[in-house]
């Protein structure tokens, strides 16, 4: 499967952005704190959880991806597993820093970085967003899940440029890149 032409897919089958040193955590609501969080989230998107999945998302992501019916997550994976890295906090925002292995088209192991957007709500920390550098060469595409309409223009200005450097290089298949340590904010 081309994770590439999925929404979530638009970050996770590329080579993503980690977020820098800050350690920290805190909890609200449902008492979970941004690493436990995470950690859910990925075991539903792992097993092919939409809905839980969904859930762990903010009541404006929610709410705007419903309406434009999206599934922020691909479709699961016996064979992906994760690891949930640093995590930073800064008031009610939070930023976790996750690889995500998985096998690519040619049946090897991948490992992407991403960096998971989160916000303190009244029910707990919630995923608004995630981080995503494509190339090395372009600065990082942040994706907001409560705003899918820009979501998509830059999915779809990701897949151009992709389509746009296959074709240069004739290959079919984009660079790999490395784990940048700069900051999404």
């Amino acid at each position: 499967m081309d994770h590439r032409k999925t929404l979530f897919g638009a970050a996770i089958g590329m080579a993503l952005l980690m977020t820098g040193c800050g350690w920290g955590g805190g909890t609200s609501g449902d008492g979970r704190d941004p690493q436990a969080v995470m950690t859910d989230f990925l075991n539903a998107v792992r097993g092919g959880d939409d809905k839980q999945a969904a859930a762990m998302l903010t009541t404006l992501a929610r709410q705007k991806t419903t309406e434009m019916q999206m599934v922020v997550a691909p479709p699961g994976s016996d064979t992906a597993n994760f690891k949930v890295l640093e995590v930073e906090t800064e008031g009610d925002e939070a930023q976790v820093g996750t690889d995500w292995t998985d096998l690519d088209a040619d049946g090897q192991p991948r490992t992407d970085r991403v960096v998971w957007l989160l916000r303190k709500e009244a029910d707990g920390w919630r995923i608004h967003g995630m981080g995503t550098r494509v190339f090395d060469d372009l600065p990082p595409i942040i994706l907001n899940f409560e705003d899918p309409a820009d979501m998509l223009r830059k999915q779809q200005q990701a897949e151009e440029e992709i389509a746009r450097r296959d074709a240069q290089t004739g290959t079919g298949q984009r660079p790999a890149t490395k784990a940048d340590e700069s900051k999404v904010r």
